[in-house]
């Protein structure tokens, strides 16, 4: 279960998702002898961060959503299993995925299609939030290079490397779209930080990651696809 907000609202579900998932995975991982297990955990772990970028080496004792909560808690079961059992897992640390069929509660998909359907988009702080949004082809890329890696035990940052503000992501959006968006700014909601930023210098150096797709390409691909899927033929 992903999604920061929607886990203050239904904890439970993030609990049985999460943790008592990944614990079965783990089990199965440890029973069939499985040669490595690969894992997504988030860039809500780290919390309310104020050292930037996000290192691997920060604490993340602090998480301020179930969300993240759970996903920490995938960490440490991932290493209890590698120190009990020798499995070699890695976890990865994704920050803010976006592209092609990508989730429909996300920033990316909500706006575009409230713009397309000239319904409101809701930007939290008033839109005063960065964002280190990170290319679907980008993140593959890191997953399967660390599968091929396959370390003992080893927890990873996969992100841009380079946080957007929110405003500017709508202003691409909007460029890309060929429309205005309609705005209600709100206040900052419970559980969401306001800026997301990955170091990727281990990325870079245990699997070789480099990121290539800036937010304008990437938004760009977003857009072709999203006509593309629902068959919008012009951008009225």
């Amino acid at each position: 279960m992903a999604g920061v907000r929607y886990s203050m609202e239904n904890p439970f579900k993030y609990e049985e998702a999460n943790v008592k998932g990944t614990l079965t995975m783990l089990e199965l991982a440890k029973e069939f002898k499985t040669k490595g297990f690969i894992f997504a955990s988030s860039s809500s772990v780290y919390g309310d961060n104020s050292k930037i970028p996000f290192s691997e080496d920060d604490r993340t004792d602090h998480p301020i959503s179930p969300y993240a909560a759970t996903k920490k808690a995938t960490e440490g079961l991932a290493y209890c299993y590698h120190h009990n059992y020798g499995l070699r897992c890695t976890g990865l640390r994704f920050f803010t995925v976006y592209g092609p069929w990508g989730r429909p509660d996300m920033a990316t998909f909500k706006f575009t299609k409230n713009i397309f359907e000239n319904q409101t988009i809701e930007l939290y702080n008033r839109g005063n939030m960065m964002r280190d949004f990170t290319y679907i082809d980008d993140i593959v890329s890191g997953i399967i290079k660390a599968i091929k890696k396959n370390h003992s035990f080893e927890i990873i940052n996969l992100g841009n490397n380079k946080p957007e503000n929110l405003k500017y992501f709508i202003k691409v959006l909007e460029h890309e779209i060929g429309k205005k968006a309609k705005k209600k700014l709100l206040p900052m909601p419970k559980g969401e930080v306001l800026k997301t930023y990955a170091s990727i210098t281990k990325a870079k150096k245990l699997l070789g990651f480099k990121p290539k797709t800036l937010i304008e390409q990437g938004l760009k691909e977003f857009v072709k696809w999203y006509m593309e899927y629902y068959k919008i033929k012009f951008k009225t």
